[in-house]
């Protein structure tokens, strides 16, 4: 899951500075310059548009239903980088870095069921099940029946939909699958502290500038920048309580927790495509991954000094590697790419 337990948020920090008294013998080259004003709290947390990342928004309406999801889309050559966010959270989650992948391959982050823009039949049915037919439905509709190749990027909630989508292997041309901070031992154990953890959380904020500097200065994110883009659609306007709430509602979502993370690991080690795994920290492998490691059965990517978002904390490193994943299997547009039949899409390292 996707929420951190976030201590009280201290009072504003803006800085007042004093008048420097002068004196009237001192020349005015030797007084002392003045400090300028610092940055207010509504611009330092103000929001930022998320065409400063991506080059288009767009709607998809999946046939004979009440179902649209929203996804955000950039650059245009290469393979498909396919962004599920986790809970809570919006596929701008993913809009620093996805600037920087789409020099060299096309990003499409799209709002799962009930979140950020997309809107559904059911917004609290986030069984794994449900939110692999969103998935395959939305990549139907963008691609038809001859879709390119697509690397699925998961992070957190968002992991386990990726892996459940490659593990039903009905995508023609998966050529990869990245799992961001996510291992079912770890999972497991925090479903315990969930709702503890999501009753003990802020809930209503006076402002949507408020919101950011409480995800920025609570923990859950470290990148201001990220925090600016990805926080507003995670919230919505109450006009009952004058205040903005969240726009999902995790805690009422409980029956499907368990559903994201049982059986995980081997159904992860499983699928039959190159496979990168992304942790925060190593104490948040299990026994299953440890052993498939060591047999060399996915890469493993240790990110330090970041939180649980390492695609918002440090966007530039993830960018980074993700395409370093595609250039090492050789995944270009089509496919994989064969020395010698076709011109690689990318240089091997």
């Amino acid at each position: 899951m996707d929420s951190s337990n976030l201590s009280s948020l201290p009072e504003d920090g803006a800085e007042g500075h004093t008048k420097q008294q002068e004196d009237q013998s001192v020349s005015a080259f030797a007084s002392k310059p003045q400090r300028p004003p610092s940055q207010s709290s509504s611009e330092k947390y103000s929001p930022k548009d998320w065409s400063e990342y991506f080059d288009k928004e767009e709607d998809v309406k999946i046939p004979d239903s009440d179902n649209i999801f929203h996804v955000y889309m950039a650059g245009s050559e290469g393979p498909v980088v396919f962004c599920l966010h986790g809970g809570g959270y919006s596929g701008l989650s993913f809009a620093l870095s996805a600037s920087k992948i789409k020099e060299k391959a096309r990003v499409v982050a799209m709002d799962l069921r009930g979140h950020g823009k997309s809107l559904t039949d059911n917004d609290l049915d986030l069984s794994v099940e449900t939110m692999c037919n969103d998935v395959l439905a939305v990549i139907k509709e963008l691609y038809g029946n001859s879709p390119p190749a697509i690397v699925l990027v998961g992070h957190s909630m968002g992991g386990s939909v990726a892996v459940h989508v490659a593990a039903r292997k009905t995508v023609s041309n998966l050529a990869g699958l990245v799992v961001v901070d996510v291992v079912e031992g770890t999972a497991m154990a925090s479903l315990i502290h969930m709702q503890k953890i999501l009753s003990g959380r802020m809930q209503h904020f006076p402002s949507i500038e408020k919101a950011i500097e409480w995800s920025v200065r609570g923990g859950s994110l470290r990148n201001i920048d990220s925090a600016r883009v990805s926080i507003p659609t995670t919230l919505k306007y109450d006009d009952s309580k004058k205040c903005y709430v969240y726009r999902t509602q995790l805690e009422d979502t409980e029956q499907y927790w368990k559903g994201w993370y049982e059986g995980l690991s081997d159904t992860f080690l499983s699928c039959p495509v190159p496979k990168l795994l992304l942790l925060a920290g190593t104490d948040r492998l299990d026994r299953s991954l440890t052993i498939g490691q060591m047999q060399g059965k996915f890469q493993m990517v240790l990110v330090r000094h970041t939180g649980h978002a390492i695609q918002e904390d440090v966007p530039d490193e993830f960018a980074t590697l993700i395409i370093n994943f595609i250039s090492r299997n050789r995944i270009g547009p089509n496919g994989v790419e064969i020395p010698g039949l076709r011109k690689p899409a990318f240089s091997k390292p």
